[in-house]
């Protein structure tokens, strides 16, 4: 059988290549804030950015240039809640998970404790109501941005973010406090 130009793999050129990599060195250092507020675990965020920018490299030259930033915080979120699924699965077949083991790390003792409180927190929400609240206060993306994103209406984002808000007023470790600045008790 005889391959034709269509069933060979396409190569893209070296000027898109560079596009590429500019991007992903640029925009790098804001996605793994994003996703380690998303996932709670640096290497995971790390993981996950990599899987994210290597499915956005296959599409890079179909992408509109104006939308790479949607485009790639969309598969950003939807990888990540695709990663927070198959994680389910593996918790449900898992009769017995082993203890994660957290060393503290001398200096910044203070704000290292109080992400690791709000890391714990934000693990307490589902995915929908963890991507909203990091979308909204740490991307400081719109309410309308992030329907977008999610794929669901603006009043779906309300009600996640309100019920998120209302999970991390309660949660033991932000008794009293409120755990997003600037948020409304």
């Amino acid at each position: 059988m005889q391959q034709t130009s269509s069933d060979a793999p396409e190569v893209p050129p070296a000027s898109v290549e560079g596009d590429f990599a500019e991007y992903a060195t640029a925009a790098w250092p804001r996605l793994v804030r994003t996703a380690h507020m998303l996932t709670g675990d640096f290497h995971e965020a790390e993981d996950l950015v990599q899987t994210t920018l290597a499915k956005v490299y296959a599409r890079w030259r179909r992408i509109p240039r104006d939308d790479v930033d949607f485009y790639v915080r969309r598969s950003l979120v939807n990888n990540n809640l695709s990663r927070v699924r198959r994680r389910r699965v593996v918790h449900l077949l898992t009769p017995l998970l082993p203890e994660r083991i957290h060393q503290r790390i001398p200096g910044h003792a203070e704000d290292v404790e109080q992400r690791a409180a709000l890391s714990q927190a934000l693990n307490s929400l589902s995915a929908r109501q963890r991507a909203v609240l990091v979308l909204r206060y740490w991307d400081d993306l719109g309410e309308a941005e992030i329907a977008q994103l999610l794929g669901c209406s603006v009043g779906t984002v309300k009600t996640h973010a309100r019920r998120g808000l209302e999970a991390l007023r309660v949660h033991p470790l932000f008794a009293g406090r409120h755990p997003v600045s600037g948020a409304r008790p």
